[in-house]
């Protein structure tokens, strides 16, 4: 069902609490303007291009605020170290760089994703396509940001001759993992909802279980705030001159992603070009999709579901979702006006307070 999009019913005050801190996702910080109720300790830094920000409700005693943002630090150093394209000497890096017939043995972190990002890629029969880089690089939305225009026909179909998930030469068992030759890996569909769950985890374990991980629009959520509610999420609705709300849910416990098409692009006589290049065709996508946001168990899924969703035309995304059971919901833009879609799995878990 399609409907005008207005903000769900909430207090003035409420409304008026929101901090915009990831890419169409809002965190409602209290119930009103007059609320007192205890706010999370807050840390954060910069990583993968984007920032992080961990909300906690409290510290274990042994445990100081400066050890812990120092430890998330490092937990984050780790997945640039192995799957970020912005570095250089990173592994993933190597890999693109090397000769073909190069092998790689994997670490047991980057075996994980790259299985999880195959495993994506083959259920939405490669709108998740690690392998796009030539053709992201190409429209100039790669490392390097440079020539943004539109490319050549000719070279569009060069850069889809070396893109293709099923390219790609691994051996899950040994962890084995073989350059074919002009195979560019670019996990950044997955990766930080990888280091959303890499935090979480390392969270738990230093026995922290009320908190709320978010790195450039990807979050996971434990837990309670420290006045025992749940945490609220609004997804965004873009706006030239302000940030709001369409709507706002309560979570506890899951991972919530969104990928939107409308704050990364570039413009040629009035047409508008998305950062969102779907590997089937190698062009940026068409569709009116303005963005989409996946709540599922873990960051790592709920990134690459938003991402390949992002990708699909809004009927076959709905569909799959659907089919799926995937908890989604879509922002879409009918000329001027803002509509959603959400699936069944989303309505039931915003119905029931998503936790």
């Amino acid at each position: 069902m399609i409907s005008s999009v207005e903000p769900r019913r909430a207090s003035a005050g409420l409304i008026s609490t929101i901090v915009a801190i990831a890419l169409g996702l809002l965190v409602v910080l209290g119930l009103g303007a007059c609320s007192r109720s205890p706010e999370p300790i807050v840390l954060g830094g910069e990583t993968m291009g984007t920032y992080w920000t961990v909300r906690v409700s409290s510290m274990p005693d042994s445990l100081k605020e400066s050890d812990l943002s120092r430890q998330i630090s490092q937990v984050l150093e780790q997945v640039n170290d192995q799957m970020s394209t912005y570095r250089s000497d990173s592994l993933i890096s190597q890999f693109n760089q090397a000769s073909p017939g190069t092998e790689f043995i994997l670490p047991d972190e980057f075996s994980d994703v790259l299985n999880q990002a195959l495993y994506w890629a083959e259920a939405t029969d490669g709108a998740f396509d690690f392998t796009a880089g030539p053709l992201i690089n190409l429209w100039g939305f790669g490392p390097d940001h440079t020539d943004r225009t539109i490319p050549a026909d000719d070279l569009i179909q060069s850069a889809r001759e070396k893109v293709g998930w099923q390219r790609l030469v691994f051996d899950e068992d040994s962890r084995t993992l073989r350059q074919p030759g002009d195979l560019y890996l670019d996990l950044s569909g997955i990766a930080k909802g990888w280091g959303v769950d890499q935090v979480a985890a390392h969270l738990a374990e230093a026995g922290i279980g009320d908190f709320l991980v978010d790195i450039g629009g990807e979050l996971r959520v434990a837990g309670v705030r420290p006045d025992a509610t749940r945490w609220r999420v609004g997804i965004e609705r873009p706006a030239a001159d302000r940030r709001e709300a369409v709507t706002i849910i309560e979570l506890e416990d899951v991972a919530i992603a969104t990928s939107g098409s409308y704050r990364n692009f570039f413009e040629v006589e009035g047409e508008r070009f998305s950062h969102l290049i779907d590997p089937r065709t190698g062009r940026p996508v068409e569709h009116h999709t303005v963005s989409v946001t996946v709540i599922a168990e873990s960051t790592t899924t709920a990134d690459a579901l938003a991402t390949a969703l992002s990708i699909m035309p809004i009927d076959e995304a709905e569909a799959f979702a659907t089919q799926s059971d995937i908890a989604v919901f879509w922002l879409l833009l009918d000329g001027e006006t803002f509509r959603e879609r959400m699936t069944p799995a989303f309505r039931q878990l915003v119905e029931r307070g998503a936790g």
